[in-house]
């Protein structure tokens, strides 16, 4: 059964989602590969206290590492991106080419892409982490600006 809250961030306001009470989802507003909100389940903030507390925790700039159990639905290869995405250290950046090579594929920087754009769990997976071949920021489901401000946040070059 899905469940879903939905709490203020720096970011904006984020749905949380919660599959028979696991964390299976994390969305902002306007977010690309948003489901709809029919999927999300009933409202009720019961199963999310954890996730709630470790994400004010990270926005105060106390957390650095999520340890919530997550339920991750997608492919076998989503689901070895959003791990790669996962061991990438709080402040630190990846090329979509370094996470390819990391699982084993050094040709398949585009899927890990595409799988990355597909993350269900923004923030707490973290995709905001990967950049371009070149340093640069390239797309981010919830939006550029938001990538900018995590990233500047967890460089310590910006406080929300």
């Amino acid at each position: 059964m899905k469940q879903h809250t939905v709490i203020d961030s720096p970011c904006g306001p984020l749905t949380l989602v919660a599959d028979d009470g696991v964390l299976c989802g994390l969305y902002m507003t306007e977010q690309r590969h948003r489901p709809a909100e029919e999927t999300f389940g009933d409202r009720d903030s019961t199963p999310f206290a954890e996730a709630e507390e470790q994400l004010k925790a990270y926005f105060a700039g106390e957390l650095r590492h999520f340890t919530l159990e997550l339920r991750l639905h997608g492919t076998p290869f989503q689901r070895a991106v959003w791990e790669q995405l996962r061991a990438i250290p709080y402040g630190e950046r990846r090329t979509y080419g370094e996470l390819a090579a990391a699982l084993g594929a050094p040709g398949a920087s585009r899927a890990v892409g595409l799988a990355n754009g597909k993350n269900p769990l923004g923030i707490i997976v973290p995709c905001h982490r990967v950049v371009g071949a070149d340093g640069a920021l390239t797309g981010y489901g919830g939006g550029l600006h938001r990538k900018r401000q995590l990233l500047d946040f967890e460089c310590g070059a910006a406080l929300f």
